[in-house]
């Protein structure tokens, strides 16, 4: 099949853009004979923290209106040659495409490849329909991709996986996505499939070397190969621009439309934007409005059609789209295009078929239907989209107008604006806007319907059926059933119950942890290949604005100095001793105690606790008991690690598999230490509606008086503190992420084997273990004291971190984190903003004063603190970030 329509505009759409910024292209097209990019791309600015230029694509469909034929010939071609390279092998390949932008792209690769079955990735989470995969795409608007195939084997094979993409710029998306689906399904040949590819050398080098290291082929395909050339400065330059147009100050060119009320004659358009093939919009309003068709649904003329949908074809690849399914809508397009002829009238000039953000398949072959059948003298295609770009009325520029309206159709990370870029002032006499069924709410026709209907002389709403896949084989009453339709990120999850669908076996070492498989098993599951670190400032952005979850990222590991190994070691030996004697006065008094704990059930002479861990500081700490208890005891207790997240509770799923392998009651959750007692509040808040659990947790050291089981209420180092991972068997901290936590699926972390060199965990355990003689008499005396003692909590902790707060105009108690553990936390993984410390204190501060050295963070000796220091996380985003007298504060 071959491309016709090209554009040939005598002004290039990213003079612009290129003019003001020095952007240049440089490439050739993909048989490597000079010229193409151009043709294919244009530039527009963005606002967009990581790169400020976005390439437009010309034959895409999406942000450009182009002839349908161009647009499905540019995917159809990349699948023909997809079927060229593979051979005998197509009959078993697989296209993935990419939400959003290139869901109806992939579409086409697929139709070009011949008998391939299409998927691609969304940001729609359908209620009983769990994730087989997920991936984050970093650059992008809205980063995070899942995939939810009805029939999870579509992506179970071993045959060839087609990846579909519009573009390439890094190449990370592609990486992020075969490392997450290799590792659930291993394949030996992956293909990646853009219009262009724009990857650096680097770029280039970074994925060889990742086939190479996976032991997989990975092709990649494209119309054409280049580089962006960005001058030095240009992000600072290409915000500064945004801001002068966003704010007005870029002349007339600067057109934006808005919907309902917003959309009016006028309000903020540029000069042609308003009418539609020369005529007012108030004509455009009143031509909408005629025929007996015409609906005023929401105040806004159209003419609305349920499309003659064949039945059991979905709407899109969102649940995936079979060789069979694109046979039924090949014969049904006649009919489906009919229909849509007979709603746009006799002798319509320019008609535009607008697709709906992830819905561009169905929407495209419409388009192509009309044109080919001759339904108007010219038909269009492109497309919403959830990416805001800046609009300039410059012909040197690809986005001239944008149309500006909310979601409608209850967006899983809630509402916001979407756009459709150079509908309004092109003249479209015509417009089609297609939407699933799902998407037909009254915000669309106040939303999209109202900002379109100032610009066209007539607006027809083609209605698709939204797909929605089978539920699953169960019977009525079933709990699978019942999990199934679990939301995919519920804040609580459900009690559990033994008799709900089975879970994996614990995680154990060496395939996952450094620890020896006897000492503890993880709960969770390995997300060692799926990218999840993102920069420390990123982090705190992200968290602060309340864009984000702590639990959905991780922060890059941070790797010690050859002096801050040193104090590492020497803070070790100074305590060693001291750690034992906390480790052995808190597992004899758990012993001790757990008859009480259990409400005096059972007649057993010597209980066996079951300690959880709460991963990953109590995972150090769960170990050493459990050491001591055999060293001392002759026991063997089983040891388990488990998540929780402040404000989203205990992994509901773990609960659920110890109730199914234990007696609840014999449970003792273990913590490394208290700050100020919000994980412990946490806890028992989460264990509310588990029966049978014990929500009190018991710790080493208890500087808040949080709890009444400790080691100790002493606030001083404890060495395992000092370090992230490679004290904690290289676990990560754990992730809860909708796209990768599932109803049915325990929380995740990584396993950072490649850190191995730099692993203390067990070297760690040792050292301590070895102290345990030495102090077993004086921790007989002192658990003797402690059973006769109050230990009832005074929150002490709290209180401080109260005073501190508003002392220190923050505001914000999460922003205060107390004690050594918890400040050293701070340093490590946040952005600390000063350190207040004990008057005095010693040598327990001075990897504290190491790490504020190197990051620039002023310590502060105060007088009247209950721990030895206390962290303070940088209140950028909060009143903080000025002080509660309103004046600066202090940089970092």
């Amino acid at each position: 099949m071959t491309m016709k329509g090209k554009t040939n505009d005598p002004v290039w759409s990213g003079t612009w853009v290129a003019r003001r910024l020095g952007v240049r292209l440089e490439g050739a097209d993909g048989d490597g004979h000079g010229e193409g990019l151009t043709e294919l791309l244009g530039l527009a600015l963005r606002r967009n923290p990581k790169r400020a230029h976005l390439l437009v694509s010309r034959v895409l469909g999406k942000h450009v209106p182009q002839s349908p034929a161009t647009v499905y010939a540019a995917g159809y071609g990349l699948g023909e040659r997809v079927r060229a390279l593979l051979g005998d092998r197509a009959a078993s390949a697989v296209v993935l495409g990419y939400a959003e932008t290139a869901t109806g792209l992939g579409h086409c690769v697929a139709d070009g490849l011949g008998a391939a079955p299409y998927l691609h990735s969304t940001r729609r989470p359908v209620p009983g329909v769990r994730p087989a995969g997920g991936f984050e795409e970093a650059h992008s608007h809205a980063t995070s991709h899942l995939l939810l195939p009805e029939d999870p084997r579509l992506l179970a094979g071993d045959g060839p996986l087609v990846l579909v993409d519009d573009e390439f710029s890094t190449g990370n998306t592609v990486l992020n996505t075969i490392r997450d689906l290799h590792a659930r399904h291993p394949r030996g040949h992956y293909v990646v499939v853009a219009l262009v590819d724009m990857r650096s050398a680097a770029d280039r080098d970074r994925l060889t070397a990742f086939a190479a290291e996976l032991g997989a082929r990975v092709d990649l395909l494209a119309l054409a190969t280049g580089t962006v050339s960005l001058p030095e400065g240009v992000l600072a330059k290409g915000r500064a621009l945004v801001e002068e147009y966003e704010t007005g100050g870029g002349g007339a060119g600067a057109t934006e439309a808005g919907a309902a009320g917003a959309a009016a004659p006028g309000a903020g358009v540029g000069p042609d934007a308003s009418g539609a093939a020369g005529g007012s919009a108030g004509g455009g309003l009143a031509r909408a409005g005629a025929g007996p068709d015409a609906s005023g649904r929401g105040g806004v003329p159209y003419v609305r059609v349920a499309l003659e949908w064949p039945a059991g074809v979905p709407d899109g690849g969102r649940h995936g789209f079979t060789p069979g399914h694109r046979a039924a809508l090949e014969t049904a397009l006649p009919t489906l295009a009919g229909q849509v002829g007979a709603a746009l009238g006799e002798g319509p000039g320019r008609v535009l078929v607008l697709g709906n953000e992830e819905l561009m398949y169905v929407p495209l072959r419409l388009a192509a239907a009309l044109e080919e059948g001759g339904a108007a003298a010219e038909v269009r295609f492109s497309s919403t989209t959830r990416s805001p770009v800046l609009a300039v009325d410059d012909p040197g520029y690809a986005i001239r107008t944008r149309l500006v309206f909310p979601a409608h159709d209850a967006p899983a990370d809630g509402p916001g604006d979407r756009y459709a870029y150079n509908v309004a002032g092109a003249g479209f006499d015509a417009v089609v806007a297609v939407v699933d069924s799902a998407g037909d709410t009254p915000g669309l026709h106040t939303g999209l319907l109202a900002a379109l209907a100032p610009h066209t002389g007539r607006v027809v709403l083609a209605v698709v059926p939204s797909y929605a896949p089978a539920a699953p084989a169960t019977a009525p009453g079933d709990p699978a059933a019942t999990a199934a339709r679990m939301p995919e990120t519920p804040h609580r999850q459900e009690p559990p119950s033994v008799s709900e669908p089975c879970l994996p076996e614990p995680l154990r070492g060496p395939a996952f942890s450094s620890y020896a498989p006897e000492d503890v098993g993880w709960l969770l599951q390995d997300l060692s290949a799926v990218e999840l670190e993102a920069p420390t400032e990123e982090r705190e952005e992200a968290i602060q604005a309340g864009g984000a979850h702590y639990a959905e990222s991780l922060p890059v590991e941070y790797q010690p100095s050859a002096r801050y190994q040193e104090l590492y070691e020497g803070a070790l030996t100074a305590s060693a001793a001291r750690v034992a004697r906390a480790v052995g006065t808190v597992t004899e008094t758990v012993l001790a105690e757990l008859p009480l704990r259990r409400g005096r059930r059972g007649s057993d002479p010597h209980p066996s606790p079951v300690l959880v861990s709460l991963a990953r500081a109590g995972t150090p700490v769960g170990v050493l008991m459990r050491r001591w208890a055999a060293a001392r005891h002759g026991l063997d207790l089983p040891h388990y690690a488990v998540s929780i997240v402040r404000g989203r509770g205990i992994d509901a799923n773990a609960l659920r598999w110890l109730a199914a392998h234990h007696d609840p009651a014999d449970v003792v959750f273990v913590d490394g230490w208290t700050g100020k007692g919000a994980i412990t509040r946490e806890l028992r808040e989460a264990l509310a509606g588990f029966p049978g659990f014990n929500p009190e947790i018991v710790v080493l050291a208890d500087p808040g008086a949080c709890v009444e089981t400790y080691g100790t209420r002493e606030d001083f180092l404890i060495p395992s503190a000092c370090l992230n991972s490679t004290v904690s068997g290289l676990v990560s901290r754990t992730v809860l992420r909708s796209d990768l936590v599932g109803p049915d699926d325990f929380h995740g972390a990584k396993f950072y084997r490649e850190l191995a060199g730099a692993d203390v965990s067990t070297a760690f355990v040792d050292a301590v273990a070895a102290r345990f003689d030495e102090v077993a008499e004086a921790v007989d005396a002192e658990v003797k004291e402690l059973l006769a003692t109050d230990r009832t909590p005074t929150w002490v902790g709290w209180a401080a971190v109260e005073r501190i707060s508003e002392e220190y105009g923050i505001h914000d108690v999460n922003l205060v984190k107390p004690g050594v553990g918890e400040t050293t936390r701070v340093l490590l993984r946040r952005v600390p903003w000063k350190i207040l410390a004990q008057r005095g204190a010693g040598s327990d501060l001075d990897h504290v004063r190491l790490l504020a050295a190197q990051r620039g963070v002023p310590v502060e000796e105060v007088d009247g603190l209950p721990y030895t220091c206390v962290g303070l996380i940088h209140p950028r985003f909060t009143r903080g970030a000025t002080g509660a007298d309103g004046k600066a504060v202090a940089a970092q």
